[in-house]
């Protein structure tokens, strides 16, 4: 008996473009000795990406999708596409064609000889814009300076894993996920491919910049408490700032520039201040980061599926 390959690919808003990805991981699967399912999750579309499905499903028996209740994130849909996924093997890519087909028998390959995650490397092609790039470094470059994992530069949500590495996956009941630390963070043997993105094939990109300063947030927190040193540390300098203000104080006193009272309370004014920034910091991300886990929500909400 073959084995199986399910592809997971979260969709919102991507009318235009389901089909023609479900069209090109056709041809690319067909001389492969391989059986294959196209899982699609449909992440609260407001187009016509469900009922496109739904046709498309209804004469193609590969075709299955997934219907959240609302959109609940590209994280989430992921999720939710791993929890349904039942392959011996499962590639995670993007409905916009930027996460090339053409790479998915180098994925397998590298799965058969033994590696359990197959990720991928974006490559950033010259002819983008220099914010466009610049951005990018920097929110690697923040990701592996203020964690505790390692992310290669590009790293992208476009990987294979083995069956046994999606098992472990769902158990993580993280609530702001980040999916490509938590792969790293999980061990297992990895190898990385490197692919330059193909351009988007219609649509609109769904990362703004208030997004991906969002997930970079969430990336940083979830693997380290650096940030909560720094608040730390940020306390204690203006704390010791205000220490150094006593010279002045004292000489403005013996000058007589003073006004009658105002040292003492810009002094305690800064010293206190700075130690609230200290204590709230810290009290303020941890007690955060509890509430939310605290509430147990789903991570997502299944409206229909054909599955």
């Amino acid at each position: 008996m073959s084995k199986m390959v399910v592809f997971v690919i979260p969709a919102c808003n991507e009318q235009s473009n389901v089909l023609v990805i479900a069209s090109a991981i056709k041809n690319i699967m067909a001389p492969l000795a391989y059986d294959y399912r196209i899982l699609f999750v449909d992440d609260g579309s407001t187009d016509q990406t469900l009922p496109v499905l739904k046709a498309e499903a209804a004469v193609n028996n590969h075709i299955h999708f997934i219907s959240l209740s609302r959109n609940f994130g590209h994280q989430n849909a992921l999720k939710a596409g791993l929890d349904f996924a039942d392959g011996d093997c499962v590639i995670m890519m993007d409905a916009d064609l930027q996460h090339p087909p053409d790479l998915i028998p180098v994925l397998i390959q590298k799965w058969e000889e033994g590696t359990d995650i197959v990720y991928t490397i974006r490559k950033e092609q010259t002819d983008l814009s220099l914010l466009k790039r610049k951005t990018s470094a920097i929110f690697y470059d923040i990701i592996n300076n203020m964690s505790d994992i390692e992310l290669e530069q590009g790293t992208a949500d476009f990987r294979l894993m083995d069956r046994k590495v999606v098992e472990a996956f769902k158990q993580i009941r993280e609530h702001d996920l980040f999916i490509r630390g938590l792969v790293k963070w999980m061990g297992f043997s990895q190898s990385g491919v490197a692919y330059y993105p193909a351009a988007r094939l219609s649509g609109e990109s769904k990362y703004t910049i208030k997004k991906m300063v969002r997930f970079a947030l969430q990336g940083i927190t979830s693997f380290s408490t650096k940030p909560l040193y720094m608040a730390a540390y940020l306390g204690f300098s203006f704390a010791f700032l205000s220490v150094l203000y006593i010279p002045y104080i004292i000489y403005s006193f013996y000058q007589g520039h003073t006004v009658s009272g105002w040292a003492s309370i810009v002094a305690a004014i800064a010293f206190f201040g700075g130690l609230q920034l200290m204590i709230l910091g810290i009290i303020g991300l941890y007690l955060g980061k509890l509430f939310m886990q605290s509430k147990s929500r789903p991570h997502y909400l299944v409206k229909e599926t054909n599955l």
